[in-house]
């Protein structure tokens, strides 16, 4: 797990007065690194700022499909590749045979090659508190820039409302990363563990990373956590923990672009945010190269990025759907579910439908109308 590497006191000193970027990316976890990836050859004055140096505070449980990992040129941080996946009911025990990979990842190696990738942007820990127009105000004073995201997860910080639980549409989730190793990915969806979600054991090499996921913010998911893990004979240590958005939100406001979590960015019935943090990240990126060279304004930009995104929004909405129709789905009908979407056919169709949420190859190289863009700020 990372170590916690923060400045503190003295070295925590103040931005200098009036200080100005083109363009300010609040959050250095997947969404922010990936954007600021995208401005790399922009010669742009980019600030990337996060609470946490980058690849510090890991939460999630760092598994993606990893033909995206390649395509960023990230599989210096892979721990473990998988073929399979494991589910578990509460009369079924199915093995999946996958149509594509996933990997499990070292979050603070990818975190780093990200960060390798993104030129010469600036970076800096501060606490961000909100935002006055073109200013952010963070812990350490204020700074100016005419372009702004927010990555910063699922309180939205530079939003006008920020979203709280357990009122808000939250799931919560919690793991344990105890020694060990597997083969497989494993899922159980068993109401002995949690009754409207799920439960997952990923091996990473020589570590495993064990939760419970609520869909229901109220449930508290240690004591289930504790005896999955005791169930399964790993121990129970190194505990993280987060809040994951599961409803689509409004991905422009007030001048402000909004990616991943903030933007409810996040597949709502298996709470996979990584590769949708990516996807819509690289999308303002290259928003962001056209406004830098001068090919489109900042509000066409946000208008183009809306549209981008709100042409996705039905299908984070489907997932939505999908999560409360099986949220109380348990018994034999789920069983046959599970046995059902075993179908070798069945399930090549629905994992292509679900990598498709967020494409891989939209992590190759950007198109040409934004290579000349970025040929024009040259």
């Amino acid at each position: 797990m990372p170590v916690r590497a923060t400045k503190r006191g003295a070295e925590r000193t103040p931005f200098p007065s009036g200080a100005e970027y083109d363009v300010v990316i609040c959050g250095a976890s997947f969404a922010g690194l990936a954007v600021a990836r995208e401005l790399r050859a922009s010669r742009a004055r980019v600030l990337v700022l996060d609470r946490y140096e980058i690849g510090e505070k890991q939460t999630s449980a760092c598994c993606a499909p990893t033909e995206w990992i390649v395509n960023l040129g990230l599989e210096g941080s892979i721990k473990q590749t998988f073929e399979t996946m494991t589910m578990h009911t509460l009369g079924a025990h199915v093995r999946w045979r996958l149509p594509y990979t996933f990997s499990t990842f070292d979050y603070r190696r990818l975190c780093e090659l990200m960060w390798e990738q993104c030129g010469d942007a600036e970076f800096e820990t501060a606490k961000v508190d909100g935002r006055t127009g073109n200013v952010v105000h963070t812990d350490r004073g204020d700074v100016r820039a005419d372009l702004i995201v927010d990555a910063l997860g699922w309180r939205r910080v530079l939003g006008a409302e920020t979203i709280q639980p357990p009122e808000a549409t939250l799931s919560r989730g919690l793991e344990v990363h105890p020694g060990g190793s597997g083969p497989d990915l494993q899922l159980w969806v068993d109401p002995r563990y949690v009754v409207s979600g799920y439960a997952w054991s990923f091996p990473a090499d020589d570590e495993l990373r064990i939760g419970v996921g609520s869909y229901d913010p109220g449930f508290h998911v240690k004591e289930p956590t504790v005896r999955l893990a005791t169930d399964e004979g790993a121990d129970t240590v190194r505990y993280q923990g987060n809040w994951i958005p599961h409803r689509y939100r409004e991905p422009v406001e007030d001048g402000v672009f909004f990616c991943g979590d903030s933007a409810g960015h996040c597949v709502a019935m298996s709470a996979e945010g990584i590769r949708t943090a990516w996807y819509f990240g690289i999308a303002v990126g290259r928003e962001l190269v056209e406004v830098l060279a001068g090919a489109r304004t900042r509000e066409q930009a946000l208008a183009n990025y809306k549209a981008f995104a709100d042409a996705h929004r039905w299908k984070f909405e489907w997932m939505w759907l999908n999560q409360r129709a099986i949220r109380h789905l348990h018994g034999r009908p789920l069983d046959w579910v599970a046995r059902f979407t075993s179908r070798p056919r069945l399930m090549r169709f629905l994992f292509r439908r679900y990598l498709n949420l967020a494409p891989p190859g939209y992590a190759l190289p950007a198109p040409p109308a934004a290579r000349r863009a970025l040929e024009l700020a040259a």
